[in-house]
This record gives C-alpha cells, structure tokens and sequence, in this order.
C-alpha cells in the first residue's frame, strides 16, 4: 500500500476540495456558486473590462457583443487575448451553449431582452448561470434607487466574491472611489453645469436616464444632467424637451462609427432648434466612448474627463 505524508495528503486534499457556496445578490434574488465558475462569457466592452481588471481571463471562454458595434482600443485586445467572441451583438442560446459557459455576466439590453430566448430562466435550463448588470435591474425592478458610482463598485466587488478575488477587488473600488473623492473636491462649491448626453436617434435622441450611469457619473463631476427626471435607464426623449433644458454642455457617445461623435455633433448644427442652443454654437462639447459611459472601469477616466471639460480652472 503506497503511504503518502501527511501533510502532502492535505495538500492534495486542498487542491480538490470545493470551494465554500458563495452567494451575491442578482436584481434583488440571491444567486448562489457552490464553485467557482471558470467558463464565463462577457457581453460588451464594459462588462468584459470588469472581468479583465480582476485579471478573470483564465475563468472565461468567450466575450460578446463587441465587433457588431464598437471599436476596440488595443489595451482592450491585448487584454483579451484569444478570447473568441461568441457573436458581434447579442448572443443566441446556441453561441452560449456551445462555447460551454457555465457563466454569463450580462445585463437587461446588454446581451438579454424581458421575454427573449436569452434570459437567466433559458439559460438557467441550459446549467448556466446569469450574473446581471446591476444598472439593468431597472428594466424588471422598478423600485430600484437612482444611479451612483455604487453601481460599478457593487458589481466589482461582486465579481471578486464570486471569483474568489476580493482583495483585488476591494483595492481597485478603493483607487476608484478616491479618484473620484479628488474630483469632487476640485468642484466642490461650484454652480452645477447642465449636460446633455446625446447618445444617437434623429427623430428622437436616445439619452441617459435617472437610473443609467452617466447620471451618476455626470453628478460626481459636479454637473446636472438635464434628462435625470426620465423614470429610466436608456431611453428616448424629445428634441423639444433638450432644448427647453437648454443644456450648457453636451456629451457625445462616440461610437466611433462612420462619423462617430462628429456626425452626431454635424446633426446639431444643422438641426434648425437644436443649432441655436449656446453649447452647440460654442461646441461645448465631449466625445466619450461606450465604455466609459455604461457601467465599467473606464467611468472613472470618464468622470475626470467630464469634470475637467466641466470646470478647467479646477484642474
């Protein structure tokens, strides 16, 4: 009988053990890992960055929803590695199923509809397990509170219980949150500044609500944005509204599309209401990308950008 040390046996034994169950709350719902998952599929830039600034690459087997839309930055793809996307937009069943996830990290219209094929009770079927958007919940949950910065730190912080990785964790949202404890300093006292977040849509902007992160981000940079009061996250509303707001600064999302931000910008020089608006006759103005505008690591750069466009005597 081959007889091994005692404290080897242990390790071995460590090494195979399970991990203790883990459980997080998911829009309100707890949502419990007996093991740590280690095929995840992310969808969009932002909510892949989340995994990739926990260094969570050996944990996944696919990203989602990033060629149909956006371009990516080569940080972004160094860090992907040769991590496959599943699909340019949203996935199907099959695309998730297939590529063996035992983990999706999507969100409410960020890879999933209300009633769609692709949901946490589909997929629930298929053994695989839904992480949801935190920002998202608001399209099955009405009664979730305004947007803050809370919602990336939570879903960070999230992230490193699942995974095991809450020190690292916890040390970013910390970076973070001083970062951020630096801006509102710089503009602490100031009059708020009214921004317009104009994200597409010519017949109707398409914009960010009271419970979509650029809000918050928007607040932490010591400006007011002048579509809070949209009981929403993403939405639409009138180009009579924006201009009776009188914004007097406007954030572009660059898609970096054919035209990206300055397409959208050429749209409200000509539009013969919005033309006339101060902000645009002066281009005040800011072009962010997607992912530093939905809920993501990059809202940080995108608070200082904002704040710094906001009150550049500040800085």
């Amino acid at each position: 009988m081959l007889r091994i040390p005692t404290a080897l046996a242990a390790l071995l034994l460590a090494g195979t053990a399970q991990a203790a169950p883990v459980t997080v709350d998911n829009c309100g719902e707890p949502l419990t890992f007996e093991t740590t998952p280690k095929r995840m599929v992310t969808q969009d830039i932002n909510i892949s960055e989340m995994a990739f600034a926990l260094g969570l690459q050996d944990h996944m087997v696919g990203v989602s929803g990033i060629s149909g839309w956006y371009k990516t930055t080569p940080d972004f793809e160094k860090k992907r590695g040769d991590l496959p996307e599943i699909a340019p937009k949203y996935p199907s069943m099959e695309n998730l199923v297939a590529s063996g996830a035992d983990l999706f990290f999507g969100g409410w219209y960020y890879g999933m509809k209300p009633g769609g094929d692709v949901t946490p009770e589909t997929l629930g079927r298929q053994g695989i397990k839904t992480l949801i958007l935190t920002e998202s919940c608001i399209h099955v949950d009405k009664e979730r509170p305004a947007a803050s910065l809370d919602l990336l730190y939570d879903d960070v912080e999230r992230l490193g219980k699942i995974f095991s990785r809450e020190d690292e964790a916890s040390t970013l949202v910390e970076g973070w949150k001083s970062r951020v404890a630096a801006v509102q300093e710089a503009v602490s006292g100031r009059e708020p500044v009214k921004v317009f977040l104009y994200d597409s849509g010519e017949d109707k902007p398409f914009t960010a609500g009271r419970f979509a992160m650029p809000t918050a981000m928007i607040e932490a940079a010591g400006g007011r944005n002048v579509t809070a009061d949209m009981e929403t996250s993403w939405g639409t509303t009138s180009w009579e509204a924006v201009a009776a707001a009188d914004p007097d600064f406007i954030i572009l999302l660059d898609y970096q599309d054919s035209g990206g931000a300055d397409k959208l910008f050429a749209f409200l020089q000509a539009h013969p209401v919005l033309g006339h608006l101060k902000a645009v006759q002066e281009n005040r103005t800011l072009p962010l990308r997607y992912e530093e505008l939905t809920p993501g690591p990059a809202n940080i750069d995108g608070v200082e950008k904002i704040a710094r466009a906001l009150y550049p005597d500040a800085f």
